[in-house]
């Protein structure tokens, strides 16, 4: 665990209604290198006639007429997706009680019968949090339907203690209580500028002599592409873009010390011991180090030619640098959470009783 620090560090960024946020916008760079090409993510196609593609937004320049683009690289749920995990590392996971969810099945065993399987979630692998079926449908149903209730009505505590990175991320009971918790950490990645290409294969067999060696039958003929047998062609899939000179990558982060302060407990005292707790669980995820590593064909680093831009935005708009590294980030962070208290955890059974009457009434209402 870090050293400690003083627990008043920031109160300036919480008492005061002086600053709306803390931002960092930070120039990336393929690890290939300049002109590269990179993957963005795939999205499901808009009709039936089009295949998946990219979400790229082409617009006209104001100044020369030209037309320009913005392909996304990193969504704000993709980005919270990967900073929260961070709170299952040694370093940092006494920052947060450890919850848990435990998903009991059958599976095939080799002698034909089944087994009974158990697979162990942690909170902060689900993309919706709290409010996730995975944990909204086990034996905590009753504890996150009061946490977000009491939310409701304006304490935040409860859900602080049970899942304070529901907080932090955000999260959306849809299927429950209806209540939305805005992200007091945002973050997305962007490029500007981008070409996009097309990407053309073959499959080969290994062999043209599979079909005179299984003497298939018509049927199975057809199958034989499927089954790694025959020839498989695939052409006009989604390529990448490729970047030039007059390309950008941009990862843009926010902590929004707005949605910070509007989250409070039953008094001034236990509200400045939570909004402190979560201003430092928001800046350990907000200054951490990211994983280069976006998926196949997309790895990005900082460039040290154009570094991040760090500032500290005040409602009235005016900006100011902001010097806040993470080992002062994490050594506030011990201290708030310290100060707050955090339970250890605990591990929740999936409830298949549950599930199935959510599936009932899903039924019902279509």
């Amino acid at each position: 665990m870090s050293e400690k620090i003083e627990i008043d560090k920031f109160d300036d960024l919480i008492n005061e209604n002086k600053y709306a946020a803390l931002v960092m916008r930070q120039p990336l760079k393929p690890v290939e290198g300049d002109n590269a090409v990179i993957y963005p993510p795939t999205f499901a196609a808009e009709s039936k006639d089009k295949k998946s593609g990219y979400n790229i937004d082409t617009f006209p320049n104001t100044e020369t007429g030209e037309l320009v683009n913005v392909c996304l690289i990193d969504s704000v749920g993709s980005q919270a997706n990967r900073m929260e995990p961070l709170f299952k590392e040694k370093k940092y996971s006494h920052l947060i009680p450890q919850i848990k969810v435990e998903l009991e099945y059958k599976a095939d065993n080799s002698n034909g019968k089944k087994d009974t399987c158990k697979e162990t979630i942690n909170l902060v692998d689900v993309g919706h949090r709290i409010a996730d079926a995975v944990v909204r449908l086990s034996d905590a149903t009753g504890e996150i339907e009061r946490a977000f209730k009491s939310l409701k009505q304006g304490n935040a505590e409860i859900i602080a203690r049970l899942a304070p990175t529901s907080l932090v991320f955000g999260c959306w009971d849809s299927r429950g209580t209806g209540v939305k918790v805005p992200r007091i950490v945002r973050a997305s990645i962007r490029a500007l500028n981008v070409h996009p290409l097309k990407r053309s294969a073959q499959y080969i067999p290994a062999s043209d002599h599979f079909s005179e060696a299984i003497s298939p039958s018509s049927t199975e003929k057809k199958k034989l592409p499927d089954a790694g047998m025959g020839h498989v062609p695939s052409t006009g899939d989604p390529g990448g873009v490729i970047l030039d000179k007059d390309s950008q990558i941009l990862r843009e982060a926010v902590l929004s010390l707005s949605v910070l302060r509007s989250l409070k407990a039953e008094d001034i005292d236990r509200t400045l011991k939570l909004q402190r707790y979560l201003l430092g669980l928001s800046l350990v995820s907000f200054t951490a180090p990211q994983d280069s590593f976006l998926r196949m064909g997309c790895e990005l680093t900082g460039n040290p030619d154009n570094p991040a831009i760090w500032e500290m935005v005040q409602c009235d708009g005016s900006r100011k640098p902001l010097t806040i590294i993470h080992e002062d980030a994490l050594m506030y962070a011990n201290s708030a959470a310290e100060s707050f208290g955090v339970d250890k955890g605990n591990t929740f059974q999936f409830d298949p009783k549950k599930a199935k009457e959510a599936l009932k009434k899903k039924d019902e209402s279509d």
